[in-house]
């Protein structure tokens, strides 16, 4: 195995002294312009990199975010916001040479600790939180470590306060200070209280008055907030609680597929269902075409989340279109704002557009 380059490796090359060489690397003072020039070209002849451990060590950044994704492992290879969404932050942070420490837990007590244990280590320069729960804890504990976080939608008690004034492309001063005294918790939010209302109007313009909803894991802020969204919305369109309800699940094909068949198998089943990912969606006109429901004929499908799946399915979905890439770039954005010294704040992104496809129609005449 190759031998990494060291500070001895780069004097030796450039013939000048090994202190000359943490003087030029380093941006200190100490050496002519010709030598610091000298030593940077040689170095990086020699492909050297400083070491993040003991960067980290002299109080300087470890030059790493870090990202820790408490789910089901089962779930997160068939669903495919998290890769978009990680796209999205890994298309920042690369532009800037800045490392991603991803890692996925089996709980929410283990992804604490995975934040103590880095914190300890000066691992990482900051989090992007993901899932926020209901009475979340995670808040707190990244003030307690003083450690910046950006959460990526709704969240419980933070330090994040809209900042109407500030422009979306604002930056923080170049000159404020680095090192915050505490942690710096900003938040970039869905409007998925307005990407409900979209799917509401839809269903109810074609004539649907039973509707259900396949939602996501309870507990988690945003399977919350949908559920709620949906019942503001059906009191809106005059449909009663007996007419429209939501059921969660692990976001799997799996339980996706078993809540369609309790739901499908129901004395005065719905005549359309609202599936809060692409997975489950297409899980749910397998189940509908075993069962011989047609869809659309017999049964309208809406997919929350966009992606390929919903485009090459036949019927191809009717799915919400949002750019999580682009939620991924924000979220990204705004931590890297935090390291520089800016100030917490929250951000919303932009609306998802509801693309109306081939899997939802009117209800049956029977209806």
């Amino acid at each position: 195995m190759a031998r990494r380059p060291t500070i001895k490796d780069i004097a030796r090359q450039a013939g000048v002294s090994e202190s000359a060489v943490s003087f030029a690397l380093n941006n200190r003072p100490g050496v002519s312009e010709d030598t610091r020039a000298r030593i940077r070209r040689v170095a990086e002849e020699l492909g050297w990199q400083p070491n993040s451990a003991a960067r980290a060590l002299s109080g300087e950044r470890s030059g790493a975010v870090g990202l820790v994704l408490a789910r089901p492992a089962h779930t997160l290879g068939v669903e495919s916001f998290f890769l978009q969404l990680v796209s999205g932050i890994q298309e920042v942070l690369a532009a800037g040479r800045i490392a991603l420490l991803f890692q996925v837990v089996e709980d929410l007590d283990a992804e604490c600790a995975v934040y103590r244990r880095w914190w300890a280590e000066r691992r990482v320069d900051g989090v992007v939180v993901v899932d926020p729960r209901i009475d979340d804890p995670r808040p707190a504990l990244l003030e307690q470590l003083a450690l910046p976080a950006v959460t990526v939608g709704e969240t419980g008690p933070a330090s994040a306060s809209p900042d109407p004034a500030a422009p979306d492309s604002a930056a923080p001063d170049s000159a404020a200070p680095a090192a915050p005294d505490s942690a710096a918790l900003s938040a970039v939010r869905a409007d998925d209280a307005g990407a409900m209302a979209q799917v509401l109007d839809h269903l109810y313009g074609l004539g649907h008055r039973r509707i259900a909803h396949v939602a996501g894991m309870p507990g988690l802020a945003h399977t919350e907030r949908r559920i709620a969204s949906l019942r503001a919305e059906a009191r809106r369109l005059g449909l009663g609680p007996g007419q429209v309800r939501s059921v969660t699940t692990d976001y799997s094909d799996a339980e996706g597929a078993e809540a369609t068949r309790r739901i499908l198998a129901e004395p005065e089943p719905p005549t359309a269902i609202v599936y809060d990912n692409d997975v489950m969606a297409v899980a749910g006109v397998a189940v509908a075409s075993e069962l011989g429901i047609p869809v659309p004929g017999g049964l309208s499908v809406v997919a929350w989340d966009d992606s390929a799946l919903c485009r090459v399915t036949r019927p191809r979905l009717t799915a919400l279109v949002r750019d999580t890439a682009g939620f991924g770039r924000l979220a990204a954005e705004e931590l890297l704002a935090l390291l520089a010294g800016g100030r917490p704040r929250s951000r919303e992104s932009e609306l998802p557009r509801l693309e109306p496809r081939e899997s939802t129609a009117p209800p049956p005449a029977a209806y």
